[in-house]
């Protein structure tokens, strides 16, 4: 079936604002930038930790760390997938709080891969999540602590972050007519 666009719910301006208004949030719960690494889940949330990491630089003076993280070996829905395990490079994770990045929070297994490779890693101070659009439909026991937009939807919609750096431009849209993701 046919993705048709039902409604732009962000544009430019409101993202922006959204990840403005998140790096600050993240500055104040962690009073300040140190010891900070943003693990953007390839691709979009990649593109926003980057974007966090310099308004928290520009506030900051202090640029936290970005890491891209492939969840696609710790995936619960793809297990022949488990061998294609790919973790980025970064010293001791131990004294670091981690901070993952996406770009929409949906069932919660996204953010479950994302913790699996991060504790892959090493053990983290503390995991932090921070995702641009939360759409609800949880599957699993996970919330964000940073949140750019609750956007209550149906399961046959579809939340599409657009990207400049990926796409082309920013903007949040819901599609409608699309199967399940």
């Amino acid at each position: 079936m046919e993705q048709v666009k039902k409604a732009e719910i962000m544009d430019e301006g409101a993202m922006r604002r959204a990840i403005n208004r998140i790096s600050y949030e993240i500055i104040e719960c962690n009073h300040g930038a140190s010891n900070l690494v943003l693990a953007g889940v390839r691709t979009r949330g990649v593109f926003l930790a980057e974007r966090m990491a310099a308004k928290i630089t520009e506030v900051e003076g202090a640029c936290p760390q970005v890491i891209s993280l492939d969840i696609t070996g710790f995936r619960d829905d793809k297990p022949e997938e488990k061998d294609c395990v790919y973790l980025p490079e970064i010293e001791n994770i131990s004294n670091k709080t981690v901070i993952i990045v996406d770009d929409v929070l949906y069932t919660g297994r996204t953010v479950r891969a994302a913790m699996e490779a991060v504790l892959h890693m090493g053990r983290a101070q503390r995991i932090q999540l921070a995702a641009l659009i939360d759409r609800g439909h949880r599957e699993l026991p996970i919330r964000p602590d940073f949140v750019g937009k609750n956007l209550p939807t149906s399961r046959v919609e579809t939340v599409r972050v657009n990207m400049k750096e990926f796409d082309g431009k920013d903007s949040v849209v819901i599609l409608t007519g699309a199967a399940e993701e």
